[in-house]
């Protein structure tokens, strides 16, 4: 599957089956995300992968429900001294690099950003000044949803000037 096909076909999956993931799976989506720039190349992003089928339900209860039937669960932090303003940028970008990579072997994911940060680093022994970003549930879709609406592409891209709407020229 190249990129664009992975990108339109990419949805939030909320219902996974439970099935646990291969550790090769689960090593290229880490890698990817590895791979990813980051401001300056610091590289503040750090993920801990939880397999431990407890402390995914424990996760799921400080954030949401549905993760308890993911097959991993990706908790994406950084050390906020180590890129004070781009951190946050750079561990969204290795998320994206992680989700397009999981669509791609078939896999389903969901971003998480509500979640009880004091007691999701308490489940995982993370110290206290590691910012958890985001978090990210990974497995085999129960379920695929409809794809939701986008705006046209004129609606948000603009050619050389702010109210010349972009189209695409032959």
């Amino acid at each position: 599957m190249d990129v664009l096909e992975a990108i339109k076909m990419r949805r939030s999956i909320r219902n996974f089956t439970g099935e646990i993931l291969s550790e090769e799976l689960v090593y290229s989506i880490i890698e990817s995300g590895r791979l990813a720039p980051s401001a300056g190349n610091r590289q503040p992003s750090r993920f801990v992968v939880v397999w431990d089928r407890e402390k995914i339900r424990e996760i799921a209860k400080a954030s949401m429900r549905f993760l308890s039937k993911a097959g991993v669960v990706i908790i994406g932090a950084a050390d906020p001294k180590s890129s004070p303003k781009w951190y946050p940028v750079d561990l969204a970008i290795a998320f994206d690099h992680m989700v397009l990579t999981a669509q791609a072997q078939g896999l389903g994911t969901c971003w998480i950003g509500a979640f009880n940060e004091e007691e999701i680093k308490k489940i995982l022994g993370m110290p206290k000044e590691v910012n958890i970003v985001a978090m990210l549930g990974i497995g085999y879709p129960k379920m695929i949803p409809n794809p939701t609406s986008r705006k046209k592409m004129e609606e948000i891209a603009f050619r050389d000037e702010w109210n010349n709407p972009y189209t695409q020229h032959k």
